[in-house]
């Protein structure tokens, strides 16, 4: 029992200094993944907290949730138009880090070559939360952060099928090329089939459903599930985590109400950020400095390996893909680069070598200096980059812009609602006239000052247009769900009428912003 209100205790703890941090990052408007790392790291050096943190409390606990509400949130249809450049990174990419890596730590620091591919495979995931955030923060291109976020998401499986594959050869001494293809093959589609089922099958229960808490609870139970089964099979959790929060994501909103889609939105955001800042929060509690210290060589070695590996990969794929007619800009291609971060699944891959691994422990010092190195040191100077590059592009008319149409959006909503609420009986005699009377006069304020936007930017009317149409192909799609679940129209007729819809929405132009 003292164990049990020990361990709250502590958790707690690490809620309350999360909370803290986060509001001090805010305020001093840093990357708050790089606060907690430091924070982590002091706390270490004054009190001597140091928890123990195992490979499966991070594989199992944190990455589901933050892999799964990634992917949720994932436009589809953004994710294939750049389908090619982020499978190039994500597959081709890890491939060539991991030799990269391993050759290179293997003629600097003298790491036997089996040991040396083992810690370039587990090195070769990226983990840019910290750019991520900073892209929403300063309003980056769309079509830049899809390309960041999806590489994330799809190389953390690819990495970690290659980390089996190398480690297997390195504990054995024998390496089947030929099995070992067939193994990734098996491992990553056997991965994403199980996690897409499994994404459907939540998403046509969920339709049936109007229970927003069990809702909600049904997607918990997909992420946390993908991953454990997956993994019983022997299959890629990460990946069938990644494709069932994709396929739930597409469909399953489409069987919710309003009400329903807020609490799923909000209970994932909090859920990431709990996730996400725990594991940052833990690197630094759990980093040995002294290790560090003691392994200076190896790991300068294991950051020069990684700097060259990803600019190797970053800008010798670019040219590929300029000739496959899917180029990446040039100021993207330095972004991609510099914001290459290392993080959690690098260090749950580190702490789950086995002991019979005669270079465990370097191994392990190595990967914990070279994330500490991305996280603060590229973490923190990847804003003065992206200014550097122009790449920041949020001025103060620009925000005076989105402030008004946010607010004619959200008036919008809540006028829809409380015609509904009236429709229903619900609001009726003098409350309901007085209540009409300020939002119409509100609407109607609002609408004013949103012409006066239309006027000085003319080319929001496009991207209004864009969203207009999107967002009612989106309630088609919707309403012909709604149908088909209510019997109204037969199976036949709403696969035909769900395709024309679809299409519809995949022929619309992606954003450019």
């Amino acid at each position: 029992m003292e164990s049990l209100a020990g361990t709250e205790g502590l958790f707690i703890a690490l809620l309350l200094t999360i909370s803290v941090v986060a509001l001090a990052a805010q305020r001093l408007r840093v990357p708050y993944t790089v606060a907690l790392v430091l924070v982590g790291l002091a706390l270490t050096f004054r009190v001597g907290v140091r928890p123990e943190v195992t490979s499966d409390l991070i594989r199992v606990l944190f990455v589901p949730p933050l892999v799964f509400e990634a992917a949720f949130y994932l436009e589809l249809r953004e994710l294939r138009a750049h389908l090619v450049q982020i499978l190039m990174l994500a597959v081709p990419g890890v491939v060539l880090t991991t030799l990269i890596i391993g050759s290179a730590v293997n003629a600097i620091a003298g790491i036997p070559v089996a040991a040396a591919l083992v810690f370039g495979a587990l090195l070769s995931a990226t983990d840019p939360v910290a750019v991520i955030a900073l892209f929403r923060s300063f309003h980056i291109s769309r079509r830049l952060s899809i390309i960041v976020e999806g590489e994330s998401l799809l190389n953390d499986g690819t990495a970690i099928v290659v980390f089996n594959i190398a480690l297997a050869a390195a504990l054995t001494g024998k390496f089947d090329m030929i099995g070992g293809l067939g193994d990734f093959v098996r491992v990553s589609a056997g991965g994403i089939a199980v996690g897409a089922a499994l994404g459907w099958l939540t998403a046509r229960a969920i339709a049936q459903i109007e229970n927003d808490l069990v809702e909600t609870t049904l997607t918990t139970c997909l992420a946390f599930g993908a991953y454990l089964i997956a993994e019983s099979l022997h299959l890629s959790g990460i990946l069938a985590v990644l494709a069932a929060g994709l396929l739930c994501g597409q469909l399953g909103p489409e069987g919710m109400s309003p009400t329903t889609r807020l609490r799923v939105i909000s209970f994932w955001e909090y859920l990431a950020f709990i996730a996400n800042s725990l594991v940052f929060l833990l690197i630094g509690l759990t980093t040995n400095i002294a290790d560090l210290l003691a392994n200076l060589k190896p790991i300068g070695a294991a950051l020069i390996a990684a700097l060259l590996s990803r600019l190797i990969v970053v800008y010798g794929l670019s040219i590929l893909l300029r000739r496959l007619r899917h180029p990446l800009p040039r100021p993207w291609q330095h972004v991609l680069f510099w914001g290459g971060l290392r993080g959690a699944i690098g260090l749950a891959l580190a702490l789950s070598l086995p002991a019979d691994l005669a270079e465990r422990d370097t191994l392990r010092a190595m990967t914990f200096g070279v994330v500490l190195f991305t996280l603060l040191a590229q973490g923190t100077t990847m804003q003065f980059l992206l200014n550097r590059l122009k790449l920041v592009q949020y001025s103060a008319r620009d925000r005076e812009r989105d402030t008004r149409w946010g607010r004619l959006y959200a008036a919008e909503a809540a006028w829809g609602r409380l015609t509904e609420l009236h429709t229903r009986r619900v609001l009726t005699g003098d409350l309901w006239e007085t209540l009409r009377a300020e939002h119409d006069q509100e609407r109607e304020r609002l609408a004013r000052e949103m012409h006066a936007v239309y006027q000085e930017y003319s080319e929001l009317g496009e991207t209004l247009r864009r969203f207009a149409r999107r967002e009612s192909l989106r309630a088609e799609r919707a309403a012909l769900q709604d149908a088909f679940r209510r019997g109204l129209i037969a199976d036949e007729a709403f696969r035909v009428l769900a395709a024309e819809v679809d299409g519809a929405l995949d022929a619309l132009p992606p954003d450019e912003s």
